[in-house]
């Protein structure tokens, strides 16, 4: 049975709409020299620009075991996008900071969502694009997720 677009529910055509947007992103990012990036690291990436914190901390917030944030941290810091140093209050803890080439593929997801937005408000217009996400964010907050959203603490349904 194919599908249609049009013809998905609500929730499915929201879903969709981001990850087709979110493919664009990483697909400008790659050609920006940022193609070592993947959607998940910025999971983790959005917890440490909030502020630098210990592997403890960011399990807590992102609501996993110490191990897992463990391994998800190995990982973006073999990559260079992350940098351990020791806590100014306490040289047995390391904070964890993101390096610079972290800061720039933020800024330069930044650049892109904001350039793919203005492009979907030159095709359909500033009213739909407005209208679109104003029923989204409306939506967001009914469901109770707007708090999740302010504290960097998003996480894909369980």
């Amino acid at each position: 049975m194919v599908v249609h677009p049009n013809t998905l529910d609500l929730s499915l055509t929201a879903l969709f709409a981001g990850w087709a947007m979110t493919d664009e992103v990483q697909r400008r990012l790659a050609g920006q020299g940022f193609g070592d990036l993947r959607f998940n690291d910025g999971v983790v990436i959005q917890h440490v620009l909030a502020a630098p914190l210990s592997i403890t901390a960011l399990a807590e917030r992102m609501g996993i075991t110490q191990q897992a944030a463990s391994k998800a941290v190995a990982d973006l810091e073999r990559r260079g996008l992350l940098r351990r140093d020791p806590d100014p209050a306490d040289a047995r803890t390391k904070l964890l900071h993101l390096t610079d080439h972290a800061l720039a593929a933020v800024e330069a997801t930044r650049v892109l969502r904001r350039e793919l937005q203005e492009e979907l408000v030159a095709e359909y217009g500033t009213e739909r694009v407005d209208d679109a996400r104003a029923l989204l964010a409306a939506i967001i907050g009914r469901l109770g997720d707007g708090d999740a959203i302010r504290a960097r603490r998003v996480r894909p349904p369980r």
